[in-house]
């Protein structure tokens, strides 16, 4: 990185921990308890350039290199300790891709532009209820109807899925089993015959997580995003982009953790001395940024191979892209766990990060491929 880049990198970091600070933190266990955020941060996040980060001009985004989105996604972790908040005002950046890249130009207009000024939210809607990681399995099935796709099934652990007025939704439009036959199509929020049912978590609270019902849902065919039966190859390639921005969050919200710990055990006295006078707790603070250190080094080598171009084909990025996903969720959970045990019973109250960043690890090693499923793919790309 040039001396420019590194100047452009902390400036960008500086204004996001300075929007978080001011816009997120002091209203976060407010809006956990109320189970949603007002729908104008996203106004407010696009105003910053945050949703458009990595889109094109035209579209109303601005082109940037995996670097600076996983610094702005590491920053408003760090910052804000809430991955409710972040799952839903970044859904887009699971949702919009495949439409960038597979969708015909008036889709792109009519759906992308709205979503990155922050007046739409996009979602992506690919589990079912017999079908998490196994993706080939799906059972969603659209039929082709004149000019119009007609779609009957379910989804469920839909980020954003309350909200969501674009839905990149996975279906199988072919009469074969497995990958072949699946396919994706941008379903709208209003569409006739799309039901939703908010469904409750241990973590998250403030991101809408949905189950969607479609009986009969009617989308225009020149929704469908690529080719008929091309699905399976995009959704992968969505999943790699994810979990990159995944392992980018645990890190801060690591760090979070970590900041949280020591700065109790610098304020706590026991026994006539600071907390961090023990040496049991200095070597917990140790392990913790033992851990965080070497996300980080990998985490920026992963994110030059993606700005190098290999996210998509390269099999070793693939590999490591999953192995970094793990490592990362990994460091979240020791720390978050040692956090709560510094702070002792304050660790188990609500309002401190460290206890909201406990309850939402899980999700973090399940979300975007669970762990065990990220080490079978990662030991396929090194041909084992």
């Amino acid at each position: 990185m040039t001396s420019e880049e590194a100047s452009d990198l902390e400036a960008l970091t500086d204004s996001v921990r300075r929007f978080t600070l001011d816009r997120i933190a002091p209203h976060i266990s407010k809006w956990d308890e109320a189970g949603e955020f007002p729908r104008e941060l996203y106004r407010e996040a696009a105003a910053m350039g945050l949703l458009g980060m990595g889109y094109p001009e035209a579209l109303g985004g601005t082109p940037a290199p995996y670097a600076l989105r996983n610094a702005v996604s590491e920053t408003m972790a760090r910052y804000s300790g809430s991955g409710g908040l972040l799952a839903s005002l970044f859904s887009l950046n699971i949702g919009l891709p495949p439409v960038l890249r597979y969708g015909c130009d008036a889709l792109q207009q009519e759906v992308i532009g709205p979503v990155l000024a922050g007046d739409r939210i996009a979602a992506l809607a690919i589990t079912e209820p017999g079908a998490g990681s196994d993706v080939a399995s799906l059972r969603t099935t659209a039929r082709r109807d004149g000019d119009e796709w007609v779609i009957h099934g379910e989804k469920v652990f839909i980020t954003s899925g309350m909200r969501a007025d674009w839905i990149t939704m996975a279906v199988r439009t072919g009469e074969s089993k497995g990958a072949s036959g699946l396919s994706l199509i941008v379903v709208p929020g209003d569409a006739a015959g799309l039901s939703r049912t908010r469904l409750d978590k241990m973590g998250w609270w403030c991101s809408d997580t949905a189950h969607l019902r479609m009986d009969g849902v009617r989308v225009p065919s020149r929704n469908l995003l690529g080719e008929a039966g091309s699905g399976f190859r995009i959704i992968m390639t969505n999943f790699n982009g994810e979990r990159l921005g995944m392992s980018a969050m645990a890190l801060g919200f690591a760090q979070a953790c970590y900041d949280e710990a020591l700065d109790w055990a610098r304020q706590r006295q026991t026994f006539g001395n600071a907390l961090v006078e023990k040496q049991v707790i200095r070597h917990a603070l140790v392990d913790m940024q033992m851990r965080i250190a070497s996300t980080r080094a990998w985490l920026r080598e992963v994110t030059q191979m993606a700005d190098d171009g290999k996210l998509e084909s390269d099999a070793d990025c693939v590999a490591q892209v999953c192995m970094l996903k793990n490592h990362s969720t990994q460091t979240m959970q020791f720390c978050a766990d040692q956090a709560v045990q510094i702070l002792g019973g304050m660790g188990f109250m609500r309002g401190t990060k460290s206890e909201r960043i406990y309850r939402e690890v899980k999700v973090m090693m399940i979300g975007g491929g669970a762990q065990e499923v990220m080490k079978d793919l990662a030991a396929r790309q090194f041909g084992l």
